[in-house]
């Protein structure tokens, strides 16, 4: 993921991605509020990021993840070095940078992975985040609360779906709208409860979380817009 509110600045980091095969560039974005919002919807393993920026800077930003991939920090300002680096950036390159030395950068992040595992990483990123465990065909399986996209309700059954996998699970979903957090959780419709940091738009009475579309109960719609408003008003400004 690239973010950064010059477009020329913007067009070239997104050329040099697009030159390195290994690299899948999922989104790019000049808007920081924007981009804050889809790393909390899909799993980004690498962000590159500018740090002064309008409304959200680049700091604020990192700050304010809860889980933070690997950063990559692009700016026109080395007086920040020291400060990325206390919250683990991989590197910092400072504007103009050349090709070359944006192959350094990204030799460090391969290095790193092919060093410790893609996994790995992502299980250290998630290391104090909350949990929960399920039971399937009587085996106890482990989600971690912020990788839960969405839960469907069948019956006496509930379907969770994660960034990565489904499971199927004995278990009313009233018993989950009270077990989850509601500052991350709202019943949406009688049959779903919908992750908030996984929404990335609501256009009528249904919400988009990526590709997925859901309906918005008559009943529950109040509550789903009180909660949304209150996660932008708590946005860093």
């Amino acid at each position: 993921m690239a973010i950064d509110d010059e477009p020329p600045a913007l067009e070239l980091l997104v050329s040099y991605i697009s030159k390195v095969p290994a690299l899948d560039l999922c989104y790019s974005s000049a808007n920081p509020l924007d981009a804050f919002s889809r790393i909390q919807q899909c799993q980004t393993d690498l962000l590159f990021i500018d740090i002064k920026m309008p409304h959200l800077n680049g700091l604020e930003l990192l700050k304010s993840l809860t889980e933070r991939p690997q950063v990559i920090v692009t700016t026109a300002f080395r007086e920040y070095a020291a400060e990325c680096f206390d919250l683990d950036a991989l590197d910092y390159l400072v504007k103009p940078y050349r090709f070359d030395r944006f192959l350094r950068a990204i030799s460090k992040y391969q290095k790193l992975v092919s060093t410790i595992g893609l996994d790995t990483m992502l299980d250290e990123r998630r290391q104090g985040a909350p949990y929960m465990y399920f039971n399937v065909n009587k085996e106890l399986v482990k989600v971690f609360l912020p990788d839960i996209v969405y839960i469907e309700s069948i019956k006496d059954y509930i379907k969770v779906i994660t960034e990565k996998k489904t499971i199927i699970t004995y278990q009313r979903i009233s018993y989950m709208e009270k077990k989850l957090p509601e500052a991350d959780f709202v019943r949406s419709h009688k049959s779903y409860i919908v992750n908030l940091n996984k929404i990335s738009s609501k256009r009528g009475n249904m919400l988009h979380l990526g590709r997925v579309k859901l309906p918005i109960g008559r009943i529950y719609k109040n509550r789903l817009l009180e909660l949304l408003n209150r996660k932008i008003s708590d946005l860093p400004v």
